[in-house]
């Protein structure tokens, strides 16, 4: 083993320690960021299918992603067909900013005392939305305390394709139990000007 004082010795530890900050580096600078939202942003539109107790509903869907200063914004409208013709619309509107946990998105739904956006409360029975975006895929979750105690969540996984098309995958989940499943596909459309 070299004497750390020959100068052998002092040019394989400077070499392992430089080799040690270049890795380090390279690491912190991953720490604490989040996956770009980049590659989703975008207007799309599709169709869901509804798999529920045996029978088929479908639903139009428009989604459009725009990036922001601190995070994105994701914007959603549904069409639910009824079986009886009726239509009902759904549409939601969150903003989501980069948190010091890398890749975890928080929500602000709604203007605090101050003017600034906040989360929802969800003891007040309003949902509370999270984000996260792993490689290809963009999770959407909700929590809602239902008046019972209990706890409903809603998970919306939207992934891209290689043609940068989504595939929208939706579970709800009450007290751990998944009462919903909902699957799509929805068509990036072109960008429109003004």
């Amino acid at each position: 083993m070299a004497h750390p004082n020959d100068k052998f010795g002092k040019h394989w530890l400077q070499n392992l320690i430089f080799v040690g900050l270049i890795c380090l580096v390279g690491l912190s600078s991953r720490i604490g960021q989040a996956e770009s939202i980049d590659p989703f942003v975008g207007m799309y539109h599709g169709e869901t299918i509804e798999h529920a107790e045996g029978e088929l509903q479908a639903r139009d869907l428009d989604v459009v992603i725009d990036k922001t200063e601190r995070g994105f914004v994701v914007d959603w409208s549904t069409v639910i067909h009824k079986p009886d013709g009726r239509e009902k619309n759904v549409s939601l509107n969150i903003e989501f900013y980069s948190t010091e946990r890398p890749d975890i998105y928080g929500s602000a739904m709604r203007s605090g005392l101050f003017g600034k956006r906040i989360p929802n409360d969800p003891l007040k029975g309003e949902p509370f939305f999270w984000a996260r975006i792993v490689d290809k895929t963009l999770t959407i979750h909700a929590l809602y305390i239902t008046d019972e105690g209990g706890y409903e969540m809603q998970v919306y996984e939207r992934n891209l394709d290689d043609d940068g098309n989504m595939d929208l995958v939706f579970r709800r989940f009450r007290d751990g139990e998944q009462i919903r499943d909902v699957t799509g596909k929805l068509t990036r459309q072109p960008k429109t000007y003004p």
